[in-house]
């Protein structure tokens, strides 16, 4: 990979500047520098902290993860659909869906490598028959393939964006407009590796439409219904922040549990223990028959509690 240094990054250290155009750990940099896999302008450094310039060039190859091994574990997963090709399971918040540095146990692969006894050659690897994902603290459905010839058709589905997916959310103040259609490039924050967001080096194109379902204005809330054209991490919640409306319960992204004034309201988003978003409905072609198959499920518990409150209060 190469790229040139924008002026925003001169006098930068090489291995912080690494990391965000790497989009890796600042320690995953820095071995790569001492390793002398790292070249400026020809030069090949093995300093972290040498101090690149602007209009530089930084050259450097990032090694392909090794394979990760899960293990299957008893983990209780609701399968909401399966056969041969496919299972669709409702992932609940709290839950990762794959292995990954420090989540290396009590994931959804882990689940499925135990609840499913017929995944076919996709063991061993990063992401065993992921296709695609939501986030830890998000609720939901997701397609997983059981055999490569089902995960190679999903994956063209979802880069041809035939997939249907619908989010509810419930986010922080009244939305004005009915609906949109957000289109916002988005990436991992040149200053927060943990964050999404338009202030990054590497932005991906990312599109939401919402539509407004019902505005509790006595409460400062408004329910949402998501529907994706793209599948960037964090999408709706740096989308939804973008626009002063964070999702209730995401601090990350900037809500304030404080700007709550009704306290049972208050104390239903402290109970819900996730942001307040749901992948409520999924829909694609069957891998083998072409079939379009549609999943719809009901708002998990915490998100249930707040609408219940919230309309009886209307």
């Amino acid at each position: 990979m190469e790229i040139k240094v924008p002026p925003e990054h001169d006098r930068k250290r090489l291995d912080v500047f690494l990391s965000i155009a790497g989009d890796i750990s600042r320690n995953q940099a820095k071995l790569l520098i001492e390793n002398g896999e790292v070249s400026v302008n020809g030069n090949i450094i093995k300093k972290p902290s040498f101090r690149i310039k602007k209009d530089d060039i930084v050259n450097f190859e990032i090694p392909e993860p090794a394979p990760l091994n899960a293990e299957p574990e008893n983990i209780p997963v609701e399968i909401v659909y399966e056969d041969r090709d496919v299972v669709v399971v409702n992932k609940p918040a709290g839950m990762v869906v794959h292995p990954a540095p420090g989540h290396l146990t009590g994931t959804l692969v882990n689940a499925l490598l135990y609840h499913c006894k017929d995944l076919q050659g996709i063991n061993g690897t990063i992401r065993p028959g992921i296709v695609h994902r939501i986030d830890k603290d998000t609720s939901g459905l997701l397609v997983v393939a059981k055999n490569d010839a089902a995960q190679n058709s999903l994956i063209e589905q979802f880069k041809k964006r035939s997939v249907g997916r619908f989010y509810r959310a419930f986010v922080y103040g009244t939305v004005k407009k009915d609906k949109e259609r957000i289109i916002l490039p988005i990436g991992r924050d040149r200053f927060n590796r943990k964050k999404f967001s338009p202030n990054t080096t590497s932005p991906k194109e990312a599109i939401t439409n919402y539509r407004v379902i019902n505005r509790f204005d006595h409460l400062n809330f408004t329910d949402l219904k998501c529907k994706l054209e793209t599948g960037r991490t964090h999408q709706i919640r740096v989308h939804m922040s973008h626009l002063g409306h964070p999702l209730l319960g995401d601090e990350t992204y900037g809500f304030k549990l404080s700007k709550i004034e009704d306290p049972t309201l208050k104390k239903l988003i402290e109970e819900m223990n996730m942001h307040a978003l749901c992948a409520y409905y999924l829909a694609f072609n069957h891998p083998s028959t072409g079939k379009r198959m549609e999943f719809e499920i009901e708002l998990p518990e915490g998100m249930k509690k707040i609408i219940d409150y919230a309309e009886g209060k209307k």
